[in-house]
């Protein structure tokens, strides 16, 4: 079964609410209502209520059964700017939440966080530091994790190959214990896609070929998150060729249980993660599904700026298949 098919079918029926900021947004729009259509989750659209029937209209959906909320009438928005108040910790005053809680980012999230939704969905208007920041704050990471990062899961074929590429998104030059913390984050990723993880750590050198302090931070890396998950197999240093042609590790790598077949490559900063997911999008005809943001207590996906409807629909379902995986 591909793997859209397989992520279908475990939220269907299940009733799962996903917030939808961006309500104005045709992309947004038209993902929701193919949602609703098809059953596979409750989407929950934030704006004005007359603007977004409208922007609705002039692009031909019909929002009948999908719920829509403005921040500015939110029958229980005072208890919202009290929950905020709390979580923040002295961080936010009460006439700031009120301000903040106005931002339809926050107010989305605030929706997550007090469980009146599942997920969050945004990123197609909005930067990623105003889909990231309202979650790092309110929803925050889970224990152990000190900061979230973003994968993607890359296809190709009807086959469906499959593989998972991260750091690409958040991340722009994290420390061995960080990048472990991603590797951690990444297995577990790929389990809950069905990706069997044996998680390579990238470098430009394959067990000390090259010496430098970008290849000891990978290497550092790969010790503690061996230590963090024995029950993941980790590697690295590793070199792409190594981590993924078997005649390459059998000859650099010899007797590693990931080189030749790993299925998770971590990336040993930003700059390097998104340059290769884009080159075996362009070049190696992937399909790129993400950012799936990981580490959270709570699942909330950004969006590509550059994204289309079919984009919103499928992160839709990553995000609602996390918020079951999260309940199991």
């Amino acid at each position: 079964m591909e793997l859209f098919e397989s992520l279908k079918e475990k939220i269907d029926g299940k009733n799962i609410k996903i917030v939808f900021p961006e309500a104005l947004d045709q992309r947004i729009l038209g993902a929701a209502v193919r949602l609703k259509a098809e059953k596979l989750l409750v989407p929950i659209l934030i704006g004005n209520d007359v603007e977004v029937k409208q922007s609705a209209k002039e692009h031909g959906f019909d929002l009948s059964g999908i719920e829509i909320i403005d921040p500015k009438t939110y029958d229980a928005f005072d208890e919202m700017v009290n929950s905020f108040v709390e979580r923040r910790k002295g961080k936010a005053t009460e006439e700031k939440a009120r301000e903040l809680l106005l931002d339809e980012n926050y107010f989305g999230t605030m929706l997550v966080y007090m469980d009146k939704a599942d997920g969050l969905v945004s990123g197609a208007v909005h930067s990623t530091g105003d889909t990231v920041r309202p979650a790092l704050q309110i929803i925050k990471t889970r224990p152990g994790v000190s900061r979230t990062s973003g994968a993607f899961i890359m296809l190709r074929g009807r086959g469906q190959e499959k593989y998972l590429f991260s750091d690409c998104a958040i991340n722009v030059n994290p420390n061995a214990q960080e990048l472990a913390e991603i590797a951690v984050e990444s297995a577990k990723t790929a389990k809950m896609f069905g990706i069997e993880p044996k998680v390579a750590l990238l470098s430009f050198s394959s067990k000390g070929s090259a010496s430098s302090p970008e290849v000891d931070k990978v290497a550092e890396a790969t010790k503690i998150a061996q230590e963090l998950a024995p029950q993941f197999d980790f590697d690295g240093e590793l070199q792409f060729d190594a981590a993924f042609v078997k005649t390459v590790a059998e000859q650099k790598v010899p007797g590693s249980k990931v080189a030749g077949e790993a299925t998770v490559f971590v990336f040993p900063e930003l700059q390097s993660g998104n340059i290769g997911y884009k080159i075996a999008q362009r070049f190696g005809g992937f399909e790129a599904v993400g950012p799936i943001l990981q580490g959270l207590n709570k699942p909330v996906s950004d969006l590509s700026r550059g994204s289309v409807e079919e984009d919103v629909y499928k992160t839709a379902v990553i995000t609602a298949n996390q918020a079951i995986m999260e309940d199991e």
